[in-house]
């Protein structure tokens, strides 16, 4: 272990005490009684203020006063749990050599069983006992490692009740039984680290996104460099096929960017400079050249790793009911086992050595490990599955919520629909040109920066009008705005703009009718004072809005709900449109907020869809608060309990549907575990169930659990 080490975090507080915050990484801690000796030891530490564990991470979160306590104290005590201990940045891979050393002690364990049973079918008794005991030795000197550790934390875990089985085995004259526990016991042990190794490759293929090294421009000398010596402001240069190294913004260059890596987007996104590039992200066919905006550390993918690493550590309510379960599961059975063992033989006069063989069957049985484990092992592989397709969870406790959802809540504008005005129709009066009206104003519009306007001038140009300038021009904050065009004054506006000035604005008319009752928003254009025509914007839903509905409908979902800030009619014909159960407008968001409650109150759990800040009060009354687009936004990462990558709407059912397959497989792995344990306490009881048995029963159902929570990163 390192003798040096230096402080992740360090704060000064109001009375001058100097107190730390340090991330650990922890070699060796596979198994919630592992989690508990180290706690143990860590505890009683002078100055230690806070601990908390990241079983399937690895790490351990610590807080402490630097004044009387040191990282070199805590690794040290750390080490004498027989688990190794490193600050994070310093720590190496880990799990390679241990797990190789395990495995050459379980073949050496294997061969000297093989070797036993040979010289016993030549009737050499001693010898194949003397192999046995070999046998044991060999595969009992990792558990017997991990017990004394134990022991002096004052801790009994499996290691512990391994050792105490095996030796009573030997005593019992049972040398063969005693070996091939341990051989199994080494078995399914290397198999469940293995296999937990696996489910840490689902988090560790997110950090693996972004490359080590970054092609700096500097002074027009190019140079490769560590991604973490690059500062903002740097140019670096991204070659196609390349990775993005760091967050930038492209200022040369233009092609396809895959962020599929990042949001899950299976489609390329076209970058052009002024375009903002994530790491992590693939390029595509063009090179581009990109200034830093972010440093390593500040980058989207190192954000989203941190949230999710947090999401992680975070517990679920099904969590905690499970590890209060195994609190009480775990000293009734040891109990049991010291009534079994003791009472039969002083009572009863029963034989002392059978009944002490059951007492230590009922030992093994009486650790939780796999019955621990089934819930974080489901609730990781579930975040990781989801960050992998661009639907970010911040923890278990969400998922567990969002599984529950009966009503789902659509903000409209940028969420239920694109947020991007389009021009519906061109209505010209009295026989003007409809292409000369639209061409003078999208010239006005062209000065201005209202949305309304913008679509206006995006839609001539999509026509190939050239568009004249415009001179004097001024605008009417909240109607309009006019100009000068080729001699002509246009004025473009809404109808309060022309009724204060005195034009009448035909309300006969069968086109503008027609309009009006199609939820589009007008804007009126006249030339040198006459009402010349209109133009009909609307804000069309997404592709795939009407999909994400029906398949939130066949989950389950009982309500979809619009909550909007905008006109009643337009807000109305998006709601027909996509089929809605409910739509509410004209909504400030206050009322928003007691909506989201009111929606609770009658059919149950609230997911409430949003943008992250305009929506803050729903998102906040609501059960699950997610919002979209957070790829390109810190505050939406922030402030939803759930954010999406991209604005893609199916992951909306996609993440309900994870949710729920999470609770499910949680289910199935308590009932796989405590159905093993009960099974196999009723046939330690009658002595129908032998150590081995016994072994298999405890660290092959670890193994189950494991291995059934794993489905879960191939959702999709």
């Amino acid at each position: 272990m390192r003798s040096e080490h230096r402080k992740i975090v360090a704060t000064v507080c109001p009375t001058c005490e100097l107190h730390a915050e340090a991330v650990f990484r922890v070699e060796g801690m596979d198994c919630h009684e592992e989690v508990v000796i180290l706690e143990r030891r860590l505890k009683p530490l002078d100055g230690l203020e806070a601990i908390s564990a990241d079983l399937i991470g690895q790490r351990l979160y610590v807080k402490y006063d630097a004044a009387r306590l040191t990282t070199s104290t805590i690794v040290d005590a750390a080490g004498q749990t027989g688990m190794r201990m490193w600050l994070e940045h310093e720590a190496p891979a880990i799990g390679g050599a241990a797990l190789a050393w395990r495995g050459r002690l379980m073949v050496a364990c294997g061969a000297a069983i093989a070797a036993g049973l040979l010289l016993s079918a030549a009737g050499r008794e001693v010898a194949a006992a003397a192999m046995y005991i070999a046998a044991a030795v060999a595969g009992g000197a990792f558990p017997a490692r991990r017990a004394a550790a134990a022991v002096r934390t004052r801790t009994l875990d499996i290691n512990t009740l391994m050792v105490v089985a095996v030796a009573g085995a030997l005593v019992l004259g049972e040398p063969l039984e005693a070996a091939s526990v341990v051989f199994l016991f080494a078995i399914a042990q290397w198999l469940e680290v293995r296999t937990m190794e696996r489910a840490r490759q689902a988090i560790r293929a997110l950090i693996d996104l972004s490359p080590r090294e970054a092609l700096v421009r500097r002074n027009g000398v190019e140079s490769r460099e560590p991604v973490d010596r690059v500062d903002v402001g740097d140019d670096i240069l991204v070659r196609p096929g390349e990775k993005v190294p760091l967050d930038g913004v492209v200022v040369a260059g233009a092609g396809p960017v895959n962020e599929a890596p990042l949001t899950g987007e299976s489609l390329p996104v076209d970058k052009a400079p002024g375009d903002e590039v994530f790491a992590g992200t693939i390029n595509g066919q063009g090179a581009l050249d990109v200034r830093v905006t972010r440093l390593v550390r500040d980058t989207r993918l190192a954000r989203i790793i941190h949230l999710v690493e947090t999401a992680q550590a975070s517990r679920a309510p099904v969590q905690s009911f499970v590890d209060r379960f195994a609190r009480i599961y775990t000293p009734a059975v040891l109990a049991l086992a010291l009534v079994v063992a003791v009472v039969p033989p002083l009572a009863a006069g029963a034989d002392a050595a059978s009944w002490v063989y059951r007492a230590l069957v009922l030992l093994v049985i009486s650790c939780p490990c796999a019955l621990v484990i089934s819930t974080p092992v489901s609730i990781v592989s579930a975040l990781s599955a989801a960050a992998r397709n661009g639907v970010l969870v911040k923890g278990g406790v969400h998922l567990e919520r969002l599984a529950s959802v009966r009503v789902v809540a659509f903000d409209k504008t940028g969420t239920l629909t694109r947020g991007e005005l389009q021009v519906a129709d061109v209505i010209a009066f009295d026989g003007q040109p409809a292409r000369d009206m639209l061409r003078y104003a999208a010239a006005v519009g062209a000065r201005s920066e209202h949305p309304l306007a913008a679509a206006i001038v995006a839609h001539a140009r999509s026509h190939g009008i050239d568009l004249p300038p415009a001179g004097s021009f001024a605008s009417m904050s909240g109607m309009g705005a006019e100009a000068e065009v080729n001699g002509v004054r246009v004025a473009i506006g809404n109808e309060r703009l022309f009724r204060g000035r005195g034009v009448d604005v035909p309300t006969d008319s069968e086109a503008l009718q027609r309009a009006s009752l199609q939820g589009t928003s007008l804007v009126f254009v006249s030339l040198n004072g006459a009402l010349a025509g209109a133009i009909s914007l609307v804000d069309r839903p997404r592709e795939t809005a009407r999909d994400a509905i029906g398949l939130l409908r066949e989950q389950g979902v009982q309500r979809v709900v619009m909550l909007t800030g905008d006109h009643a009619r337009i807000s109305a014909r998006i709601a027909a449109e996509l089929g809605l159960d409910e739509c509410h407008s004209e909504l400030l968001p206050d009322q928003k907020h007691a909506l989201v409650r009111a929606l609770r109150t009658g059919y149950g759990a609230v997911l409430m869809v949003g943008d992250g800040i305009n929506d803050a009060p729903a998102l906040a009354a609501a059960d699950v608060g997610i919002a979209m687009g957070a790829a390109g936004s810190d505050a939406a990462l922030e402030s939803a309990d759930v954010a999406l990558m991209s604005d893609e709407l199916l992951r909306i059912p996609y993440a309900i549907r994870l949710a729920r397959a999470t609770l499910r497989n949680v289910r199935m792995n308590v009932a796989i575990s405590l159905a093993m344990k009960a099974a196999f306490l009723v046939l330690a009881l009658t002595g129908t169930a032998t150590l081995w048995m016994a072994v298999l029963a405890d660290t092959g159902a670890s193994v189950i659990v494991v291995g059934n929570a794993m489905r879960l990163l191939r959702e999709r």
